[in-house]
């Protein structure tokens, strides 16, 4: 084989290999994405965008052709007087109808945004149901949410949205809800770490929540809102070394909580951008408490 020939065989599996890359790249959706890229993409013909908060403040200013939705609307029916669980998942059906409903489907590039005066982790519970479909590698979170892309200069919409249905095959579930069972036997489970999401005061036992103060034996603490900045940004360098400063490990797989299994999917995403698998315990620690699953430490 000529010195020339071996180059041009280099030139062609280089060439392969950048290929591969490339593809691999354009295939990977980003978890986050910023105000400038939703702008480019926009009226891209796969991407739906997703608009949380109440009806109200959907109707005074949205992104434009974004879709209404609501925590309320991918959780079961619940009646507080009688202590039922505030935000729990329902069936899988129901949600592929409710997202249907909003123009998702198996091909949608889903960009889940948080409207003006709903929290990021109001946004990042939407995300986590889209993950518990098989849709997380298809979902992003516009960071920043509305605020961001009034900052940039983009425009808003008033009114209704354009009703659109979209079309979701039926599949199986990703498994990142947990429940209290598995929660107990997380001490079986090397490289596991349970992670409670609520402010430290909750955590240390200083003010009682549901009855009980304290936390779920074993949990570490990263509280919710060291994940955003004060404008409800996310940087993936500051959330690596919450992480690490909170004793994570590389190879951890995180189990979050907090109140009611909104807060903790914020948590979620953080440990989803640094690679981690994570789960939730989604009954949180309404669930524990209330239903005496097992005892709290201070």
């Amino acid at each position: 084989m000529t010195k020339n020939t071996d180059l041009r065989l280099m030139l062609a599996l280089l060439g392969v290999l950048l290929l591969g890359i490339s593809a691999s790249a354009q295939a990977a959706d980003p978890l986050l994405v910023d105000a400038g890229w939703l702008a480019q993409h926009l009226k891209d013909p796969n991407v739906v965008v997703l608009h949380v908060s109440d009806e109200r403040g959907f109707a005074a200013a949205h992104i434009p052709g974004a879709h209404a939705i609501s925590e309320e609307d991918v959780a079961k029916p619940h009646d507080m007087a009688k202590g039922e669980l505030m935000l729990e998942m329902p069936a899988p059906e129901q949600l592929r109808a409710t997202f249907q409903a909003r123009g998702v489907s198996d091909d949608s590039h889903i960009v889940v945004y948080a409207g003006k005066g709903t929290a990021a982790q109001s946004a990042t519970r939407i995300v986590l149901t889209l993950d518990y479909l098989g849709l997380g590698e298809r979902t992003a979170l516009l960071n920043g949410g509305l605020a961001a892309w009034r900052r940039a200069g983009n425009p808003v919409a008033k009114g209704p949205a354009d009703a659109q249905q979209g079309r979701l095959t039926a599949a199986p579930v990703k498994p990142v809800i947990v429940d209290a069972e598995f929660v107990k036997a997380l001490s079986q489970r090397p490289q596991y770490k349970l992670v409670d999401a609520r402010a430290p005061a909750y955590f240390k036992g200083i003010e009682p929540t549901f009855g009980k103060s304290g936390h779920i034996p074993g949990a570490i603490n990263i509280p919710f809102s060291s994940i955003v900045d004060d404008q409800q940004q996310i940087e993936r360098g500051h959330v690596a070394t919450v992480f690490h400063d909170a004793g994570i490990g590389a190879d951890d797989t995180i189990v979050v909580y907090c109140h009611i299994g909104q807060q903790a999917t914020l948590v979620a995403l953080g440990a989803r951008l640094l690679g981690h698998p994570v789960m939730l315990y989604d009954g949180a620690f309404q669930d524990w408490a209330t239903a005496n699953r097992g005892p709290v430490e201070k």
